[in-house]
């Protein structure tokens, strides 16, 4: 088993509003030759949570930080333009984001949490994890 060390939030990307699946990032992921979705996680509109890669298996989510950490996407990131990043996360995909946060701390303690943007040069999250994941 790969030590987990940290947790890498991201967003898709999408507008505020537009629903998108583990299959339809699957699919967008497979077209950039990856084997299978990034992320090991993804959070819903409604909150709901659903696996993607397996936590088992190195994610493809966070250029030369996959080995020792686990992605998580929530739906959305772009305001309804489609083009302005923005925080567009529903109450349930913040609720439901905590609540795996505080379930993966738990199993894997120790671990930091950071937003993509820390390792790359994008908006993604789209809001201050590090201001809501303080340590």
């Amino acid at each position: 088993m790969r030590k987990i060390t940290r947790l890498i939030i991201h967003c898709t990307a999408t507008p505020e509003g537009r629903e998108v699946t583990v299959t339809d990032i699957d699919s967008w992921h497979r077209a950039r030759g990856f084997d299978c979705i990034g992320y090991h996680y993804v959070i819903y509109l409604d909150g709901t949570v659903h696996i993607g890669r397996a936590v088992g298996r190195i994610g493809a989510h966070c250029r030369g930080y996959n080995a020792d950490s686990i992605g998580i996407v929530y739906v959305g990131g772009l305001s309804r333009d489609g083009a302005t990043p923005a925080d567009t996360r529903t109450p349930a995909q913040k609720s439901a984001l905590r609540t795996l946060v505080e379930q993966l701390r738990s199993r894997h303690p120790g671990v930091t949490i950071h937003g993509h943007n820390e390792f790359a040069a994008k908006a993604c999250p789209c809001f201050d994890v590090g201001a809501e994941f303080p340590e």
